[in-house]
């Protein structure tokens, strides 16, 4: 059986077939293998955020994936980056302690995916600028993404930044 976020659920459920990444959790019950459980993903940016949420001391894979299940994975980085403690507080299972662990372990490693960094959208950022912050987080190079989103922009078409942003993935 291959345990999955809601997010992930919420990409599939209205497909035939579809493709999953997946991270074997091993269970160790102090000295010996207690068994494993295997998680799939739709995306492989939510499998890597699994993984290094599953690397915080006192995280266990069943709280990565309700992180996971109650926020998109965009989401939870934006709160590790933004240091939003109260958000990832009231995700099930994740105290105070805990919440300021995941940030303070992940800041670093969530916010510079291929060596560039994500910025954390602010008040003076233009829909343009947020989605291209995004995409350039997702690894895809700055060239080419301003010119998709250009050419989307220029269509006519209103886009939300969401909108913008998966559009462009589409066109990349």
């Amino acid at each position: 059986m291959v345990k999955i976020s809601l997010n992930t659920y919420a990409q599939i459920q209205e497909l035939n077939d579809c493709t999953l990444h997946t991270s074997m959790v091993v269970k160790n019950d102090g000295q010996n293998l207690a068994g494993f459980d295997l998680y799939g993903f739709y995306e492989e940016s939510e499998k890597d955020l699994f993984e290094r949420m599953i690397s915080v001391s006192g995280v266990g894979a069943a709280t990565a994936r309700m992180m996971l299940s109650t926020f998109k994975p965009d989401e939870i980085r934006n709160a590790i980056l933004t240091e939003n403690e109260a958000m990832i507080q009231s995700i099930k299972g994740i105290g105070p302690k805990s919440a300021k662990r995941i940030i303070l372990e992940l800041k670093d490693k969530v916010g510079k995916p291929l060596g560039e960094h994500i910025l954390a959208p602010t008040a003076g950022n233009t829909m343009k600028e947020e989605a291209l912050s995004a995409l350039v987080a997702l690894g895809f190079n700055k060239p080419a993404g301003e010119k998709t989103l250009a050419k989307l922009l220029s269509g006519g078409s209103s886009y939300t930044v969401e909108g913008l942003i998966k559009e462009a993935l589409k066109m990349m």
